[in-house]
Formats: C-alpha cells, sequence, structure tokens
C-alpha cells in the first residue's frame, strides 16, 4: 500500500490553517457491537468496500456477515472470509464488534476475541469519513444481529437482518486538531516538503539526478534539547537511473490497533513509514537506517527488535516481522534499524519468551555441570554394581535413576550442536529424546520417593520388584514421547534469546515455541514437576519425623547429608524453576543450573561420602549406601518395642 502527500493536498494543508476552527466536537473513533444469530452451518464474513463517505451497513444472516459501503479513504476491498480459522462454534451465538478509526483509514472487527483487520492503518490523508449517524434499520428476522450497540448505546434489542449508518466527511487535519488540540505547519523549501502536525510529520524529497541521499527527523519531543524521536537516513541507492521519484517519510505515533499483528510483544508508541511513489522497494544494496529514540528505559529482561510491516501476505492481518532488518542497540534509550527494504517500522518489545540474561554464564555453567554428571553417573553406576551383593532392594532404583540422568545430560550437553548442524530433521528426533529422557528422570525421582515411603511405613511388606520400576522408569515416559510425537509439529530448534544480544539467539533441539508445544510441556513436564516436587517435599518431611530420634542424627554432619541426599534423590531442586521471578530471578536461575545440571555430581558425592562415613563408624547399621538404611532401623524399632 503506498501513502504519499500528494501535491495535489499541498493546498488543502494551507485551508486547514484557515478553516479550521475546533468549535464542534466529531467523533474521532466508532464502534458498533452486537450478537449475531446464526444456523449450525460453516460461516464466513463477507467485505465489500470502496473509498467515500456515503454508508456503511452491517447485516447478517443464518451463514455470512457482511460489512458493505462507502466509507474510506485508500481501501478497497472486496471478497468473502471462511470463518472457520478463528474458532467460532456454529452452535452458539457470536458476539462481535466493528471498530471504525478514520484517523487510521483502518477498519477493524472483532468476533469473539479474534481480530481481523478489514482495512490496514495508513498516514493521515485528506479526507476522514466520520459522524456516523444510524440510518434505516432492515426488518426483524430469526438470524440476524440482536443488542446492536454504538459505544455502548443501545439501538435495539430485536434481532434484526442489519444495520446502516451514513457518515459525514471532513478534514482529518482538522479532526486531529480537535484531539491534540494542536496545530498544522506547513514548510516548503526547493526540495522537501515538510507538514507538521500533533499526529503526523511528513517529508516529501523529490530524488533528482544529483540525489546523493538525505537524512530527516521526526521533532515530535518539545523544547531546545529535547532529541528526535526518530532520525531516517535514505542511501543515495534509492536514485533510480534516468528516471525522476519522490520518496516520502510519515512519522506518526503508535495507536492501540497496531498491536494485533504480534502477540507476545508490544510495538512501542513511534511508528515511521518510508515509501517512493509507484514502486515497492526491496533488497537494496545499501539499507536505510533508523534511530529510534526511546522516552522511557525499557526493562532488560525484555529484548527489542527492529521489525517491519509486511502486507505481502494476508493483508488482513498486521504482520510485524524481522525480516530484512538487523537491531544494533546504542545503549539503553536508542536502537538503531538497518533494513533493505521501505514499508512500516517500528521497535518490538518481547514479552514472551522472556529474553534470559547472562545466557553465556548459564550454557557454561550447565555444559560443565551436564559433563561431570555423566562421568559421576558412570563412577555410580560401577560402584553401585560391586555393591548389589549387599541384596538391597534400592539399588537397582539407584542404578535406573543414574542410567537415565547419564542419558538426560549427555543429550542436553549435544542439544547446541546438533541445533546447528544437523538440521531441523535431526533436531526433532533430538527434541523428543531429550523430552524422554527428563520425563524418565522424573519418573525414576519419583520412584526414589514412592520406594522410600514403602521403606518407612510398609515395613514388612515385601516391595515391587525390580522389573515394576523398569517399566515405570524407562517405558511409560516413553508413551507421552510417541502420542506427541504422532502428533506432529511439537518438536524442532528452539531458539533462546539473551538480553545481551537478542539478534543472535542460542539454538537448541527441545519443544518449539507454539501453542500446541505449549500445552504439551504444561500437561507433560510442569504437570509432572509439581507432582514430583510436592511429593518430595512431603517425603522429606515424613522421613525427617522417623529418624531425627536417631543417635546418628545428633551428629550435624550426619544430618545434613542426609536432608541434602534425599532432595537429590527425590528431585526437589528442580522446584527451582517455579521461583523464577522478580528480584532474585538471576539468583534462581544460577542456583537452578548449578543443582540439577551437576545433580549426578551431587548423588555420587552422597554415596562415597556415606559409604566413607561408614567405615569410619566401623559398618554401623547408617553405613548403609542407600535408602535401605532407613528400612533397617525401622525393623530395630520395631523389634525394640
Amino acid at each position: 500500500m503506498e501513502l504519499r502527500l500528494s501535491v495535489s493536498l499541498r493546498a488543502v494543508f494551507f485551508l486547514i490553517i484557515l478553516l479550521s476552527s475546533g468549535s464542534s466536537e466529531n467523533d474521532v473513533d466508532t464502534n458498533f457491537c452486537g450478537t449475531w444469530r446464526h444456523g449450525n452451518r460453516s460461516l464466513s464474513l463477507i467485505v465489500n468496500l470502496s473509498t467515500g463517505c456515503k454508508r456503511i451497513s452491517v447485516s447478517a444472516n443464518e451463514s455470512s456477515l457482511s460489512i458493505d459501503g462507502q466509507i474510506t479513504a485508500k481501501c478497497r476491498r472486496s471478497e468473502v472470509i471462511p470463518l472457520k480459522q478463528f474458532g467460532l462454534d456454529p452452535s452458539e451465538d457470536s458476539n462481535f464488534c466493528l471498530y471504525w478509526e478514520p484517523l487510521l483509514d483502518q477498519l477493524k472487527l472483532e468476533v469473539k476475541g479474534k481480530n481481523l483487520t478489514l482495512c490496514w492503518p495508513a498516514s493521515l490523508q485528506g479526507s476522514c469519513c466520520t459522524d456516523l449517524s444510524n440510518d434505516a434499520n432492515k426488518n426483524t428476522a430469526r438470524y440476524g444481529i440482536s443488542n446492536g450497540n454504538v459505544k455502548n448505546d443501545l439501538l435495539s434489542i430485536d434481532t434484526l437482518t442489519g444495520y446502516s449508518f451514513t457518515g459525514r466527511s471532513i478534514n482529518c487535519k482538522a479532526l486531529c486538531d480537535q484531539v491534540n488540540q494542536g496545530f498544522t505547519k506547513v514548510k516548503m523549501s526547493q526540495d522537501v516538503i515538510t507538514v507538521e502536525h500533533p499526529c503526523a510529520r511528513g517529508f516529501e524529497v523529490e530524488m533528482k539526478e544529483d540525489f546523493e541521499g538525505f537524512s530527516v527527523t521526526s521533532n515530535i519531543t518539545q523544547g531546545v534539547s529535547a532529541e528526535p524521536t526518530i532520525t531516517v537516513q535514505i542511501p543515495p541507492v534509492l536514485k533510480r537511473p534516468k528516471k525522476t521519484s519522490k520518496v516520502v517519510c510519515t512519522f506518526f505515533k503508535n495507536d492501540s490497533l497496531f498491536q494485533d499483528g504480534h502477540k507476545k510483544g508490544r510495538i512501542l508508541d513511534d511508528v515511521v513509514e518510508i515509501t517512493v511513489e509507484n514502486e515497492v522497494i526491496s533488497e537494496m544494496s545499501q539499507p536505510v537506517k533508523i534511530v529510534f529514540n526511546h522516552d522511557v528505559l525499557l526493562p532488560k529482561r525484555h529484548s527489542r527488535k527492529c521489525v517491519s510491516w509486511d502486507t505481502r501476505k494476508d493483508p488482513s492481518q498486521v504482520n510485524w516481522l524481522v525480516d530484512g532488518c538487523e537491531t544494533h542497540h546504542n545503549g539503553a534509550k536508542q536502537t538503531e534499524c538497518h533494513c533493505n527494504h521501505l514499508t512500516y517500522f517500528s521497535i518490538l518489545v518481547q514479552l514472551e519468551p522472556r529474553p534470559v540474561c547472562h545466557l553465556v554464564a548459564l550454557t557454561t555453567i550447565t555444559y560443565l555441570g551436564c559433563a561431570v554428571s555423566v562421568f559421576s553417573c558412570v563412577a555410580l553406576i560401577i560402584y553401585l554394581l560391586r555393591k548389589r551383593r549387599s541384596k538391597e532392594q534400592s539399588i537397582p532404583i539407584h542404578l535406573g535413576l543414574a542410567v537415565s540422568l547419564i542419558f538426560l545430560n549427555g543429550l542436553f550437553f549435544l542439544t547446541g550442536v546438533l541445533a546447528n548442524v544437523g538440521g531441523e530433521s535431526v533436531c526433532s528426533w533430538v527434541g523428543a529424546g531429550l523430552h524422554y529422557a527428563l520425563l524418565s528422570s522424573f519418573a525414576w525421582m519419583g520412584i526414589e520417593v514412592f520406594h522410600t515411603f514403602w521403606l518407612v511405613y510398609k515395613v514388612f511388606s515385601p516391595s515391587p520388584k525390580a522389573c515394576v520400576w523398569n517399566l515405570v522408569g524407562f517405558v511409560l515416559p516413553a508413551v507421552p514421547v510417541i502420542v506427541l510425537v504422532t502428533v506432529g509439529d511439537i518438536y524442532g530448534e528452539r531458539k533462546v534469546l539473551p538480553c545481551e544480544e537478542p539478534s543472535d539467539p542460542y539454538r537448541m533441539c527441545w519443544m518449539k515455541d507454539t501453542p500446541k508445544a505449549l500445552l504439551a510441556h504444561y500437561f507433560t513436564n510442569m504437570t509432572t514437576l509439581v507432582v514430583l516436587v510436592s511429593s518430595g517435599i512431603v517425603m522429606l518431611l515424613l522421613v525427617y519425623r522417623q529418624i531425627r530420634t536417631r543417635d546418628e542424627w545428633r551428629q550435624n554432619r550426619v544430618a545434613f547429608l542426609s536432608i541434602w541426599g534425599l532432595s537429590c534423590l527425590f528431585g526437589t531442586t528442580w522446584g527451582l524453576t517455579f521461583l523464577d521471578y522478580g528480584p532474585l530471578s538471576d539468583f534462581v536461575l544460577f542456583l537452578f543450573c548449578i543443582l540439577n545440571s551437576f545433580q549426578g555430581f551431587f548423588l555420587m558425592l552422597r554415596f562415597f561420602m556415606l559409604d566413607w562415613m561408614r567405615k569410619q563408624a566401623g559398618g554401623s547399621a547408617f553405613g548403609s549406601t542407600s535408602t535401605g538404611s532407613t528400612r533397617q532401623h525401622m525393623l530395630q524399632a520395631q523389634e525394640k518395642s
């Protein structure tokens, strides 16, 4: 879509200064809402819009909602849009609202919370269609629009086939003056036409044969020392040989309707549009440079990116994309964009996924911890295999946990490398394998919790056999992973954004950043983690009640080692993931990475320390290398009673 300040409008701008008095109040926006009563069948939206300011009608029947009329300055649209993609339930009535923004020439429809832009925003034009008034309504019917209202003023509670509104054409600058109580200035020089206004500031530059680039600024901020909000540097490569054309820069403040295009972020207030008349400019050899000065200090945890508005795909949707733009951070309050095409530009503040600060340090700690844990678990397996002759029932469980941790830490250690060299297909299988390893580790930690409960409260009952534990620990976690692989589009490349350089994300193989994958994450990982951590904490308290009366408990090192060792076995350290918020977020992240990436090392250290203490104590009951000592202590307590 092309927006320019044509020569024919220059005279109009002068007339605005003379004629706009601001004596009357006009509608700067209008919304019409109602309930669409339709049948239980496929639903569609019929759009037939053209330029002018005569009327607009909203009608409905059993299967379609129609918007027809002449209300826009530049928007022309005629098509039928299926509404299946918006998730409407044909068996239920649908609430909707139609929003009209005359200053931006934007028409938007909202159906059951889903937004559809019918006419995308434009820079200021000469004439705005406003002051919509209710005209003759249609007849009552079974299917149609009920509870029709304009700005919450009820028009009719009956179900009508449609509503019709007539508009009045006024000058857009006068309407903007009314809103901002500002003024308009028009400056003309030999090469540049400048239009200053509270709603927008436009520049029109003619690229002649000697054109060597141009720099324009938007001095929206007030004051002598105020810095320009936006600075645009137009490269000389924009000039076409043997052809004279004009480049137009339009600066205007953002409107809430611009936020529709990106659900995980927020577009900053300042937006600039750069166009060349009658041309679509892309893939430039020299980028256009745009410097945004932020009036507020953006939170460090929320990254910012240069984005452009892509209208090449579905023009009904506002698509803010990072494609074709490079982001350069010049301090906390300035962002510089280098883009190889011309369109709308702004800054997107990323809200979700939240960027991770100190990502390099956290990654280094995690890699080191994973490597150490793999070797520690191998040593622990060798140690436990040598102890199997003791016939302790808990040794197979410890072995299962050690094996699952080797798989988890080893695969996580390689996931970054495989994401960069293996491609999407490899990353899908690696992500599924990593998910299985995580669920398997959680399963074995849960088995440790359950087995400890069995030892403490089922002293004279034999615990389940090792084959049952293997089935729960190794086979059961594969079931949800197989289901998710069958569903598809769950596993693949995942990007983790660093606070320091959001344009250079860390890539890994895991679940994708999609709503479907996020739902799978909460149902499998987070639900399992809640059950594991809560049961682990409860089990720690119950074990403490049972062993606190022992003579060995009075030794501080024994008490610490018992609680610390059981915490590692029960996976309670994973509960730190629920504390990652607030001012202690960075500290919690570092603690989480250290405790969980080194978990295999801590487990090995626990068993080796217990063995050493057993030898120092001369082979006492406490010196047993596993939770089997708890069972032995319970049997002794029963005999004494």
